[in-house]
């Protein structure tokens, strides 16, 4: 545990850790806010909350490339807080502004902006990890940002429903703003390790134009940069599968779960602190013995046992439909799952510049919401011809067999290397 200990007593890693946390439970209450909004003015209206959604998830199509060129040019802690103060002031207007009316277009717009600001928050995020921390312990550094970045989503969805019925969507949204400065005011102090290389966009004399094409050509870069890396390439394939997989699972877990245990919210809410729970495990048992495996091995092997308990959840809980049962294994499906994000992570910022690493974070995003949406949308259809629960078998089937097929692989390029004695 020293390697823990050396990183939780880096001042300037922790403001910067708290910060981060602050900010994505923010991001939580803002999304409760959102549904309690919507609820009040339009009832049990599903194409409602699929707008707000939608309006959640095309920033990261429409400015996350723009964004992770633009990162790789600032200053990194600087556009952290100016982004959270930009989100701190849209939010707030909700309220202010947008609440007295009953058209819900300007609050869509409102949306649009604060999750488009969070395309450049984002990428700064892990751009900035190695910036703060030794590059020995950036496995450790990695494993606890990305658990309590789980953890604030998960507390997030669990106590935030509760504190938005209790406070309402007005107050929901003025707490919002405040996360967001006060992450503004942590993340303000932290003093960077090391100098960073810092080019400013601004238009030469030339014009506009010249400095369009210059981004333009950063962004091919970029492309090229991770076409031609294998490491990322291999990230960016897992981390789109294992999305699509939670997108898949967001409409046939959630179906299931109600089908099984009768209720509405209520257990969705309580398995998702279970898996948080066992996500933080995870990423806690990863960091301390992580070093002792491959990275890559280790983003095959989290697929394959994330699936095999992704199918067994579907049909232990079709036998035996006890909500203990379902806790304990959704405490197993974090504990495979955590380890996947944190190597993942921990691969890309070891293989690439530092000047690359707003590009590469905010193609991800993009990968990501690309997942998670075309799965939703697959998952929702086939929930049509299938059950619930075969669908959440298919899709423990497809993690594992990738985990497979990815060992195997790896197997031989090791065998290949090493050859015969």
């Amino acid at each position: 545990m020293s390697s823990f200990r050396q990183v939780l007593r880096n001042p300037q890693f922790i403001s910067f850790w708290l910060g981060q946390v602050i900010s994505q439970f923010g991001d939580r209450i803002n999304q409760m806010a959102l549904i309690a909004l919507v609820y009040s003015r339009r009832g049990t209206a599903p194409i409602e909350l699929a707008i707000v959604m939608a309006f959640t998830i095309v920033p990261s199509f429409l400015v996350s490339p723009l964004a992770g060129v633009l990162v790789d040019r600032w200053n990194r802690k600087h556009t952290m807080v100016a982004a959270d103060i930009i989100r701190a002031v849209l939010v707030v207007s909700i309220p202010l502004f947008c609440m007295h009316g009953t058209s819900m277009v300007p609050i869509y717009v409102l949306v649009f902006l604060v999750f488009s600001t969070s395309c450049f928050f984002l990428p700064s995020i892990f751009s900035v990890i190695p910036e703060l921390v030794a590059p020995e312990l950036l496995l450790i550094a990695n494993s606890l940002i990305n658990t309590t970045m789980i953890i604030a989503v998960v507390l997030g969805v669990a106590l935030g429903g509760t504190l938005i019925e209790q406070v309402g969507p007005k107050t929901g949204f003025y707490i919002d703003a405040m996360t967001y400065a006060v992450s503004a005011l942590l993340i303000g102090i932290i003093r960077i390790r090391a100098p960073q290389r810092q080019a400013v966009l601004r238009p030469p004399a030339t014009g506009i134009r010249v400095a369009i094409r210059q981004v333009w050509r950063e962004f091919i870069a970029g492309v090229q940069y991770m076409r031609q890396h294998p490491y990322v390439q291999f990230v960016f394939m897992t981390i789109y599968l294992l999305m699509a997989a939670a997108g898949a699972l967001y409409i046939a877990g959630i179906v299931f779960i109600q089908s099984i245990f009768d209720s509405v919210t209520r257990d969705i809410g309580f398995l998702a602190v279970f898996i948080g729970a066992g996500f933080f495990l995870g990423a806690l048992g990863y960091g301390r013995f992580g070093h002792r495996i491959s990275r890559l091995r280790m983003l095959y092997l989290g697929m394959l046992l994330s699936g095999l308990v992704v199918g067994m959840f579907a049909l232990v809980l079709a036998w035996y439909p006890y909500i203990g049962v379902a806790a304990g294994l959704a405490v197993v499906i974090g504990i495979t799952v955590g380890p996947i994000f944190i190597s993942g992570n921990t691969l890309i910022l070891e293989a690439i510049p530092a000047d690359m690493r707003g590009r590469v974070f905010s193609f991800l995003g993009i990968i990501m919401n690309l997942g998670f949406l075309v799965a939703m949308f697959l998952a929702s259809r086939l929930a049509e011809f299938y059950l619930p629960r075969q669908v959440i078998i298919g899709v423990g089937l497809c993690l594992s067999g990738y985990g497979v097929v990815g060992l195997v692989h790896t197997a031989k390029a090791c065998g290949e290397k090493t050859g015969p004695a």
